[in-house]
């Protein structure tokens, strides 16, 4: 019988001594996993971070380059821009005469006396 209460007295000490490392295990885990969720929350910020940055990165990069175009490509003069756009209207105005003509489908859009004269004309604006 004391051996059977010695055996008891062991198995006790042995429960406790696992139960103790199994709680002190536990222990570590909580800890383990606090420090994986305080680190990941680091990095988030980090992440969070270097987002803003590159993103003002950007925008400083972009108003440069917007600014470097406006130096090499300065903004036209009013007169440059209605010459312009008078010129696209003309462009505008004349295509389907134009079209015709260089499909095939009707003579020269333009009365010359001579044909010879607008042939020229036209060998030499391809010549440009």
């Amino acid at each position: 019988m004391t051996s059977l209460f010695a055996q008891e007295i062991r198995l006790s000490k042995r429960h406790e001594e696992i139960v103790s490392q199994r709680l002190m295990l536990l222990q570590q885990m909580e800890n383990k996993l606090g420090d994986q969720h305080t680190e990941k929350a680091s990095q988030l910020q980090t992440v969070e971070t270097a987002s803003k940055r590159n993103l003002s990165l950007l925008k400083d990069i972009e108003a440069a380059e917007k600014s470097l175009q406006t130096r090499i490509h300065p903004l036209p003069r009013p007169e440059v821009v209605s010459l312009e756009t008078r010129y696209w209207a003309s462009v505008e105005e004349y295509i389907p005469k134009w079209e015709q003509f260089l499909l095939g489908r009707a003579p020269y859009p333009f009365a010359v006396e001579n044909q010879n004269e607008a042939e020229n004309t036209i060998q030499n604006e391809a010549q440009r």
